[in-house]
């Protein structure tokens, strides 16, 4: 067929042989029902991704070669390239659609699918554009091409390719936005219909703006062949302003439907990823529920499924190492964001050490993950990768390899299933994959390596030998302390950011143990926030020389506090909240104590004689003279000093407040007060990540408030 044959033929595309007009086609309702009722699709599919493949390998060369005018050094080095046509899926192909492509131009597309359409048209487009170009590039050494090319009036076309070469660039600028519509297509055409319903908004749109937007790329695809047709049968002369007018203001038309379908797809994704996530998230729920023979599908599904890479870097031989390293052993699962303090990690890493150390040697079979969890909506930087890599490195266990190789349906499952949020927590695998401790991070920092192997057993077995004492509270911070108890003398540990209340406390503790001859030691702790004006009493004691002890390192208040709110969280999470327990009432007072101010403690020894809020303390000091000097000399200082602190205390009656930062995971339903032994009311609070006066535990992320729960 001649080239003047073919472009009639091609203008066949749309039924009856007849493109609409433009006055015609300025109501797309009226246009898609046209188009609509010529559509037909015979049933049969087509995977068209292979032949467009092909299409724009062809386009993409002729593009090159028509805009950069490319020598045929450069031509051939272009060919270099992997030749597919061998592969099954392009032969294939090939086999089911050449003589149809072949016949397009005398055949209507009517029975085939809307992305099989634009490929066929395409493709017998991109054999006449590809034909003009190559041989416009080898007719010079060819003698066939040359003789060919001069039918074709392709020298004197080239002597003008200066000339041509804007109106060249409009068609080539048109054809790549015809091949990313027809992309746009496929891509719909490929969603997975199991994940998304045709009622979803973003799909009914994209779905009803396909048949306009295939229109308007034949059409332009047969504008593109009437210009080449043109070009080769009636010279360049007739290659006119208008024609390259033609061109842009259909490139500008499907510029508008691209952007319109890329945003519907984008929505479809978006609906089509959540519903996956979703499904592995009812997959790993139900993994979970699944007895096993070993630690492998479990371990697989959190971390990573496929077999392709190493996801594990070793922190010990600082080398990528295989999930095998994990098999049949119990797994310490750490998942936390990248702001990890150093306080956390030393005291982590301390602890990690000893139990590889003192664990009997067939309990050692354990190792320690970190599990990096970050908002996978926001940019990864290389600030970001740089403080992971930091991270990384300084830990001395496994950690998976990069944040992206976790899944949001994992995200989703440690959320909702271990009370993940935001907060470091370390869940315990057996040998088997089951959960052996839901979250083990407390009962390290409160027992250290003594707890291994971290089990909610081992956790239960450890709180029913324990007691309110003071070795509870300050065990592994303060040695001196330690000897204080064994010595049995009177210590006071109190803490507070009034730098005046210190100094009258002090003042008047030291003289009544004076006037009672009671052998006494202060410690000041601080608080468990606050750091700042921590910092600036601790630095007045040592200033003024004060009689009493302080922890001038900063980690050393840090845990304290740390493990007083892990002994709350543990009690939570073991859902031993039962008023009648003595060292779960005696916590909460401590721990609400701290918030209102300031807080107390004397103890005799081991023995914790008064635990108590600060304000009543210091009364308590001042009125010794006036109130109860005749007692501490018949009872002495313990008895008198316990019994006037109840008076005044059950005279100021100051019941408790807890605040539980949503980013603490774990919240009680209920709590009682350990004051009055009623069940406390739950409240909502609002307060801003700026307040100064805000605890750490507050801080969810660095960008959004966080909303907490209050109990009073």
């Amino acid at each position: 067929m001649t080239s003047i044959g073919k472009l009639g033929a091609m203008q066949q595309l749309m039924k009856g042989g007849k493109m609409m007009p433009a006055n015609a086609i300025s109501d797309d309702s009226i246009l898609v029902k046209k188009i609509l009722s010529d559509h037909n699709p015979e049933g049969l599919d087509y995977d068209v991704k292979p032949l467009l493949d092909i299409v724009e390998d062809i386009l993409r060369r002729s593009t090159l070669s028509s805009s950069e005018h490319a020598s045929m050094g450069e031509l051939s080095h272009v060919d270099q390239v992997e030749d597919r046509n061998h592969l099954p899926a392009y032969t294939n192909m090939l086999e089911a659609l050449s003589v149809k492509i072949d016949r397009i131009s005398c055949e209507m597309l009517t029975i085939y699918k809307w992305d099989v359409k634009l490929v066929l048209a395409l493709a017998a487009f991109a054999l006449n554009y590809g034909e003009f170009w190559l041989l416009a590039h080898i007719h010079d050494t060819n003698q066939l091409a040359k003789s060919m090319a001069i039918l074709k009036q392709l020298p004197g076309i080239m002597e003008h390719s200066s000339s041509l070469k804007p109106r060249f660039d409009t068609l080539n600028d048109l054809v790549n936005v015809i091949l990313e519509v027809t992309k746009c297509i496929i891509e719909f055409n490929d969603l997975p219909t199991q994940y998304i319903a045709p009622d979803v908004a973003a799909y009914t749109s994209a779905s009803n703006h396909i048949p306009i937007a295939s229109y308007w790329c034949i059409r332009s695809i047969v504008a593109c062949a009437a210009q080449i047709t043109s070009l080769t049968t009636l010279g360049y002369e007739i290659f006119t302003s208008n024609d390259a007018w033609e061109l842009s203001t259909l490139a500008f038309k499907l510029r508008s439907i691209v952007e319109h379908l890329r945003k519907q797809l984008d929505s479809c994704h978006k609906h089509v990823e959540k519903n996956m996530d979703a499904e592995a998230y009812g997959m790993l729920r139900d993994l979970f529920s699944t007895p096993h023979t070993d630690n492998m599908k479990i371990i697989k599904a959190l971390i990573y499924s496929h077999d392709d890479i190493l996801p594990l870097y070793d922190g010990v031989t600082k080398k990528r190492a295989s999930l095998e390293a994990l098999r049949r052993k119990n797994v310490l699962l750490l998942f936390s964001g990248l702001e990890f303090s150093t306080d956390e990690l030393l005291i982590l890493e301390q602890i990690y050490n000893e139990s590889k150390a003192h664990a009997p040697r067939q309990e050692n079979r354990y190792e320690l993950v970190w599990i990096p969890i970050v908002d996978q909506t926001s940019e990864w930087t290389d600030q970001k990768q740089m403080q992971f890599e930091h991270l990384r490195e300084s830990m001395p266990w496994y950690s998976v390899y990069h944040p992206s190789l976790i899944s949001k349906a994992v995200v989703w499952f440690i959320q909702s299933e271990w009370k993940y949020k935001n907060k470091p927590i370390l869940v315990v695998l057996d040998p088997v994959g089951r959960v052996a401790c839901p979250n083990a991070i407390h009962m390290m920092w409160i027992w250290g390596s003594a707890a291994f192997p971290f089990t909610s057993y081992k956790e239960e077995t450890l709180w029913k030998d324990e007691t309110w004492r003071l070795e509870l509270l300050v065990d592994g911070i303060d040695s001196e302390i330690l000897n204080w108890i064994k010595e049995g003398k009177y210590i006071f540990l109190y803490g507070g950011d009034d730098p005046e209340w210190i100094r009258r406390f002090v003042k008047e503790a030291r003289k009544v143990a004076q006037a009672t001859k009671t052998p006494l030691e202060m410690v000041y702790v601080g608080k468990s926030n606050k750091r700042d004006q921590v910092q600036r009493v601790s630095d007045t004691i040592i200033r003024e020389n004060l009689y009493t002890h302080s922890w001038s390192e900063q980690s050393m208040i840090w845990f304290f506090w740390t493990r007083l709110q892990s002994m709350l969280f543990s009690k939570i999470q073991l859902k031993q909240v039962d008023e009648n327990d003595i060292v779960m009432q005696e916590i909460k007072k401590l721990l609400s104590y701290d918030k209102q101010g300031g807080w107390i403690v004397l103890a005799k020894g081991s023995k914790i004689v008064v635990n108590g809020h600060a304000a009543t303390g210091l009364q308590t000091l001042s009125e010794y003279d006036l109130m109860w000097k005749e007692h501490a000399d018949n009872d002495g200082f313990e008895s008198a000093f316990k019994e006037h602190y109840g008076k005044l205390h059950s005279v100021a009656n100051p019941c408790c407040r807890f605040e539980f930062s949503h980013s603490m995971g774990r919240i009680p339903d209920r709590l009682t007060c350990p004051e009055c032994r009623r069940n406390m009311h739950v409240l909502t609070t609002f307060q801003c990540c700026h307040d100064d006066n805000v605890d750490e535990d507050f801080f969810v992320s660095s960008v959004i408030p966080p909303s907490t729960t209050t109990i009073n």
